[in-house]
């Protein structure tokens, strides 16, 4: 605070500071206290609420259905089978909206019921998908890092700055293109009949359905999430004084033991936060597993978030869905902190 008010002034401070509440409160912490506060209630419109107000709106939609044949009837020349016609559709009009009006008359209003029910939906076959969605993104984080470590370190440590470069540019530039398309590039790659099972055909292989068995899934994130893994690792490994590697070698230490002793304890902040970044957009991706299993493998946990909000428009349940969601992410922060021993301060550099 200090040195805010040092370098800007009380006005200028005053407004960062607010702000920097207003982005705070107003975009992480506002909305996922009302996702909270969601989660913990239902409607309830006691017996028979439920299929007593879907039958009403059925009977609005008769009479907006012959609402609309009275008008293209009422546009008609004027004949007496016209007018018959338009009698009837008045009666039964008049007939709906007293059927109507008698439903609204026992209908209960609806009550706010604070519960926990909302959680409990989840049943055994929704919480087997939850633990498996953890699962795998566990896994494509750990595909990742293994992947990722070893560009790293090449880049950081290894390469010319020429060839750092060129490996950097190659990272980023598939980035310039629409992660959806890059999505449906590899669906194109590993399909049944592509690039891939072509290539393995001409080895004398017989094709992999990488769709079906959900092996696309992890390739495609890996390579979505690629850099979210690279970058963290390579800003920490940049850091480490080449001299301390040269000493470990000269002391006659495998090169193994080096990256075990010397380069991996140092780059712990980027590998922390490599591996958080790399798990929550995994856990919390929709596109990638539903475009690379074309819809119709075992869904996400995610796509069970996206049908409680869209399909079935049951918003408490998928507050409640998206909120378990959340606190196992924020689990695996702390977990990641305690297994790599860095504090907050560590991970914010």
């Amino acid at each position: 605070m200090s040195n805010l008010l040092r370098s800007f002034g009380g006005p200028m401070t005053a407004v960062i500071l607010f702000l920097v509440s207003l982005w705070v409160f107003g975009m992480i912490a506002g909305p996922q206290v009302i996702m909270i506060e969601q989660s913990l209630w239902k409607i309830e419109r006691g017996e028979g609420g439920a299929e007593l107000s879907n039958r009403i709106d059925g009977l609005y939609n008769q009479v907006d259905i012959l609402s609309l044949d009275r008008m293209d009837l009422e546009e008609k020349p004027a004949t007496p089978e016209r007018d018959a016609k338009l009698a009837a559709i008045d009666a039964e009009i008049a007939e709906i909206q007293a059927e109507v009006s008698e439903l609204e008359s026992r209908e209960i209003e609806p009550r706010k019921v604070y519960t926990w029910e909302n959680y409990g939906l989840m049943g055994s076959a929704h919480l087997s998908i939850f633990i498996k969605t953890i699962l795998a993104s566990l896994s494509v984080t750990a595909i990742a890092f293994v992947v990722c470590y070893p560009i790293a370190f090449a880049v950081a440590k290894l390469a010319t700055p020429g060839r750092a470069a060129i490996i950097m540019l190659g990272l980023v530039i598939p980035y310039a293109i629409n992660e959806l398309l890059r999505i449906f590039a590899w669906q194109m790659i590993l399909n049944y009949n592509g690039v891939a099972n072509v290539l393995l055909g001409l080895l004398g292989f017989e094709p992999i359905p990488f769709l079906e068995s959900g092996t696309g899934v992890f390739i495609a994130m890996v390579y979505a999430y690629i850099l979210f893994m690279v970058f963290p690792i390579y800003n920490t490994i940049e850091t480490l004084d080449m001299n301390q590697i040269e000493a470990a070698r000269d002391l006659g230490a495998p090169t193994w033991k080096i990256h075990w002793r010397v380069v991996l304890p140092h780059a712990r902040p980027g590998i922390a936060v490599g591996c958080i970044m790399t798990f929550m957009l995994s856990a919390g991706s929709y596109a990638v597993p539903y475009i690379m299993t074309r819809g119709i493998a075992e869904p996400w946990f995610t796509q069970l978030i996206y049908n409680k909000f869209f399909e079935s428009t049951n918003w408490n349940a998928g507050s409640a869905y998206a909120f378990t969601l959340l606190c196992a992410c924020v689990v695996f922060i702390f977990v990641m902190m305690k297994l790599l021993k860095v504090r907050l301060q560590d991970i914010a550099k």
